[in-house]
């Protein structure tokens, strides 16, 4: 986040987390979808490894992006946003000392909170099957490794355990990352609702929820989730499912028709001058303006001695 206001993206967060309503991140995966989360005015953005994956690399979420890849995705991100990002940092990409760079690392990069996962690496999506988890104890050493490190991004503790050892390890490893210094708790995958109640009643921590398209959690309203017992809920992956599927019908049309005409008629692509104005065209051009740029003038003063 870039800090307009004077306040960091960790200060906003950490103040907009006092208030009761559910705090609502949709994900971005590059900064086309960060700015577009901000300019539909929700209050934070969601840094994707799962989406910046599948830009990037063209690949799934399994464990292939690297620690200054996702970092440069999130520095780009917060070059653009006046929300606070909050991130993925996969399982720390090593030991605790590997976290605490990690951390480091990243908070440089201008992120607002992060969460640490304790898969074994390389790590998959948590709606993905067979994972597997670490002992608690190495990642209550991550976790405090990562507050640590940090300087006032707020540490997010995730586990994977329900999907390997239910919800009674998982409640047991959430407190233990609680204990060791977690500002919010996650639980990944959880498929009732009941879970979701159970881990929510833990005290004394923030609660993370997430809810994937197709996703092995049940789907649910804002209220809902607030009512369980959430303070923040991401929708991780759904801008970049949206980006693939109007992608592919902009191909198709465009392969059926021979042409564009059909798809611009449609009004399901913006249009040129619309899609410069979303991207901050008018911000630009006021510089030039207050700068008094006149690239053209120059250079044609230039061509004619």
């Amino acid at each position: 986040m870039r800090a307009t206001s004077g306040k960091s993206g960790a200060q906003v967060l950490r103040e907009r987390l006092k208030k009761p309503e559910i705090l609502v991140a949709p994900g971005a995966y590059d900064c086309l979808s960060a700015r577009l989360v901000e300019r539909m005015g929700f209050e934070a953005a969601f840094m994707t490894g799962f989406g910046a994956s599948a830009s990037i690399l063209g690949q799934p979420d399994y464990g292939l992006m690297t620690m200054n890849e996702m970092a440069t995705v999130c520095a780009n991100m917060n070059a653009v946003l006046n929300i606070p990002l909050i991130g993925d940092i996969d399982t720390g990409y090593g030991n605790p000392l590997n976290v605490f760079r990690t951390v480091r690392e990243f908070e440089r990069a201008g992120m607002a909170a992060v969460h640490l996962e304790d898969q074994v690496f390389p790590k998959r999506c948590g709606h993905m099957e067979k994972k597997a988890v670490i002992p608690m104890e190495e990642h209550v050493e991550k976790i405090r490794a990562a507050v640590e490190a940090r300087d006032e991004m707020l540490i997010i503790a995730r586990t994977d355990a329900y999907a390997t050892h239910g919800l009674d390890e998982t409640l047991r490893r959430l407190e233990a990352y609680r204990d060791a210094g977690a500002d919010i708790i996650y639980a990944d995958g959880l498929p009732t609702v009941e879970a979701m109640k159970a881990v929510c009643a833990i005290p004394g921590v923030y609660k993370f929820g997430n809810q994937v398209e197709g996703g092995k959690s049940p789907t649910l309203s804002f209220e809902e989730l607030q009512e369980i017992g959430y303070d923040i809920v991401i929708y991780p992956v759904g801008t970049a499912f949206a980006a693939e599927r109007a992608i592919e019908n902009y191909l198709k049309s465009l392969k059926e028709n021979h042409s564009n005409k059909e798809i611009i008629a449609s009004g399901s692509v913006p249009g040129f001058a619309e899609f410069n104005a979303a991207m901050g065209m008018e911000a630009l051009t006021d510089m030039e303006k207050k700068f008094q740029v006149d690239v053209f003038k120059k250079k044609h003063s230039e061509e004619n001695g």
